[in-house]
This record gives C-alpha cells, structure tokens and sequence, in this order.
C-alpha cells in the first residue's frame, strides 16, 4: 500500500497478485486520513483472501479499471454458443488426425447441436452458476449414460475456459455430479430379450440362402454388429477353430477395440464351422470380408443396412416378434449361460473387460453348476423370453 501524489490531489494505491500479475488500484478519492489507511488494508487483506479462496472477481472492487476488462470480461462477453461450435471443431480436428473415431464425432455433434444444448447458447461463460448448471441436469431426463454423453463437449468447454483465464472457477467442480445422475436420471429402458430356440430356428428357416449363413454363425459367436461386418477371412483359424476378433466397424469406419479385451479369439462351434464352409463359395476368393451384403456382394458399412435390408424384412417373414439385431449378442450369451457355461469363459467369449457386467446385464440366465461348454455341439438353450 502507498500514496500516490497528484497535481491536485493524494490518492490510495493498493498492490497485490493476480493469476501471476503484480496489480496496482487506486481507491476513490478521499480524505488521507488513519481511518482511511485502515480501510485500505483491510480492503486489500479482503482481496487477498478471495483470492486465496479462487472467488475474487476483478470488476467487483474495481469496475473501471483495465484490469477489470483484462480479466473479467472475456467470461462476460464469450458466449457458450461459441465455446461449443470450436469444440466441435476440435473433436472434427481430431478425426482427421486419427485422434478420434467418426462414430464418436457423431455423437458429440448430436450433443452440441441438439435441443437440450439450446439452454447454454445464448448464455455466457459467466452466467453459468453450479445452481443453473444442477437444475439443467435435473430436468435433462435422460439415462445416466445418455446424461454423461451429452455433458462431456460442456466439460470440456468449460475446464478450457478455466485454463484460458475466462472464468475463475469451473462450476462443474462445484456440483457432486456422480450423486446428482444417480439422483436425477432414468433407468434405461433397453430389455435383454433374447431368442428362444424356436424364434431361432424360424428365423434361420425364413432366411434366404444367402442370407442364412452370417445368421447362423452370429447366433453361434454372439459377435457385436461392427465386429461380424469387419471379420476377415485371414482372421479365421482352421485348425484351432477360432476367429481372431480385434476390428470394429463403427459409422463406416473400422476401429480397434475399445478396450485390450476386445481383442480375443472366439471359438468356433460345429454350427459356427458350418456357416463359413457354406458361406466360402461366395466371398473366400472374391475379397477380404467374410460377410457381405447379399444385395450388393459389398462390405456392409452400417449395422442400419443388416436392420434395414436383412433384419426386419426377415423377422416378418418368420413369424418372429421383432427385437433389434443386438439381441442375437444377447441371445448367444444367455443361452451359452443357461446351458451351464462358465461365466468368466462367456465374459473372454464377449469381449468384455469382466465378469461383472456379465452377471449384472446376464444373471437371471446363470446356471448355478456352469463349466465351459465343448465347442462341438452347443445347442442353443431356451431362454424363455
């Protein structure tokens, strides 16, 4: 603290440190009187308790200065609209460098650009409190998942405002976000509906001949919609009777697994050995895929082509009540439970990091005397659906 000695006048100078610069203010013109020096250090003392705290805001005591506009006024004036649009162009960014999966990107445009975004676009990055940013969440009614997918591109706006000096606090470290999901979301409503024996064997019945083949060995791997499309004939070992799963196609780009468990070898029943032999005439000599598009003799580049073209035409002419094509996954998975198997051979089997989700999306199917099934001849148990 120190005077400062003008024409006309003495003024009031405090000092302190702010995000690393020496600040200096001059307080109003007054009186240089002991009460007034008191003030003045109590004033300062103030300051560099909020500070300290991480709640000081620059325009508060000192609307008028430069420094208010220095550091305050970028988090006033930027709109969230703004943050979130070069977000996107981040996440765009890092698809072309390979940084990020095309599928992913499509997620978190749908996040940035959809209704439930709207809220934040025409706020600022300082309108944003924890209160605002808790009754959002509250009222978002999406499932926990769906919540976490939608709030990642706000996060990420909001941690690069804190580290660009935008804002002194970022107010998703002010609200317990892990409590307030588990509060506020919806249980998913997805149903783990699998096929019983005779669905099944309808819908292979039903199937075209050169549709029954991929059907057939899906229902005996239980493979994920991008992995059965991806699968290679270089990855099917002959001798060892597996198949080398370590390709996903995902938005019409093939990707590794997101996870080291991902990649595995899933072993290959009669009926799995059956369905290649058959399904070898058509694809083993003309490419690289197992699988093709029966329709166009193309690598399939969408699970929407197999619901679209294959799945639902093929539901109605067997009979079969419709469930989406991941079923046949969860189909596999139960029926190779029911039937005894050991839960941590179908966790490996699946892919999964795991036993547990195994026994949480899974348990009601869980024999309690399980073992590895022989890979000759597993039947596919009912699963009473």
């Amino acid at each position: 603290m120190s005077l400062r000695t003008f024409k006309h006048e003495q003024r009031i100078q405090i000092a302190f440190s702010y995000r690393g610069v020496q600040c200096r203010e001059l307080l109003p013109p007054q009186p240089i009187t002991k009460t007034a020096v008191t003030l003045a250090a109590g004033l300062r003392a103030e300051i560099q308790r909020k500070i300290q705290a991480g709640t000081f805001r620059y325009s508060d005591y000192f609307p008028d200065s430069p420094r208010a506009r220095q550091f305050d006024l970028g988090g006033r004036q930027v709109l969230i609209a703004d943050r979130l649009d070069a977000q996107l162009q981040v996440y765009e960014r890092q698809v072309a460098n390979g940084q990020l999966s095309p599928s992913t990107l499509v997620g978190y445009r749908k996040a940035i650009c959809g209704i439930r975004m709207q809220y934040w676009r025409d706020k600022t990055l300082a309108d944003a409190t924890p209160s605002m940013l808790r009754d959002w969440i509250g009222g978002l009614g999406l499932t926990a998942k769906a919540a976490r997918n939608l709030l990642t591109p706000l996060r990420s706006v909001f941690e690069d405002a804190l580290n660009d000096g935008l804002i002194d606090y970022n107010p998703f470290d002010r609200i317990a976000l892990k409590k307030l999901l588990r509060q506020t979301t919806k249980a998913s409503d997805y149903e783990v509906d699998p096929f019983t024996i005779a669905e099944r064997d309808e819908l292979l019945k039903h199937a075209r001949a050169d549709e029954r083949p991929m059907l057939q060995f899906w229902f005996a791997t239980g493979l994920r919609p991008g992995e059965l499309m991806a699968l290679r004939w270089s990855k099917i070992d002959w001798i060892g009777r597996t198949a080398r799963i370590d390709r996903n196609l995902v938005a019409k780009t093939e990707k590794g697994p997101k996870t080291e468990a991902g990649i595995r070898d899933v072993d290959l029943s009669d009926e799995a050995i059956a369905a290649i032999i058959a399904q070898k005439p058509a694809t083993f000599l003309a490419g690289e895929h197992v699988w093709v598009n029966p329709r166009t003799n193309t690598p399939w580049e969408t699970d929407a082509q197999i619901r679209k073209t294959l799945w639902e035409p093929l539901c109605k002419r067997a009979g079969v009540r419709y469930r989406n094509p991941y079923q046949v996954r969860h189909t596999y998975a139960s029926s190779m439970l029911t039937a005894g198997a050991n839960p941590w051979y179908v966790a490996q089997q699946l892919g999964h990091v795991d036993v547990q989700m195994v026994f949480r999306v899974y348990g009601k199917f869980i024999a309690q005397d399980f073992q590895k099934p022989k890979a000759q001849g597993l039947r596919l148990a009912s699963s009473g659906s």
